[in-house]
């Protein structure tokens, strides 16, 4: 059967369109994409806050719950309004005695599997 120039060109702009949607769906998939690494608790006590900083000074909060549990593993998802920050921060433990572990710079954007791990 031969396809009229009509026809072709319909199915020219459906592939396009549909081009187009696959291209956008693309794109939104990978700005939904969730940040996420992994903390473990090896210390003797619960961990009852976690805090990054780019600065230093200027902490943000995660939602624990009820803490992190001595001996546990956890995966953290960082909240989408972080999007702009810098994959360079600095983490804060706080433990239940209200001690504090204040680590190195992490780079969050590099080892996303590899847990932050506190310890006594």
């Amino acid at each position: 059967m031969k396809h009229s120039p009509r026809t072709t060109s319909h199915r020219s702009l459906a592939a396009t369109g549909l081009l187009a949607l696959a291209l956008l769906g693309g794109s939104i998939a990978a700005s939904a994409q969730q940040w996420y690494f992994y903390v473990k608790n090896d210390s003797s006590q619960a961990i009852v806050g976690l805090y990054t900083s780019e600065n230093g000074s200027k902490w943000g909060r995660f939602n624990l719950g009820s803490g992190i549990a001595s001996g546990k593993k956890v995966k953290l998802t960082w909240n989408a309004s972080t999007n702009n920050q810098d994959c360079n921060q600095y983490v804060k433990a706080v433990f239940a005695d209200g001690s504090e572990v204040k680590t190195a710079k992490m780079d969050f954007c590099d080892d996303l599997d590899e847990p932050i791990v506190f310890s006594d």
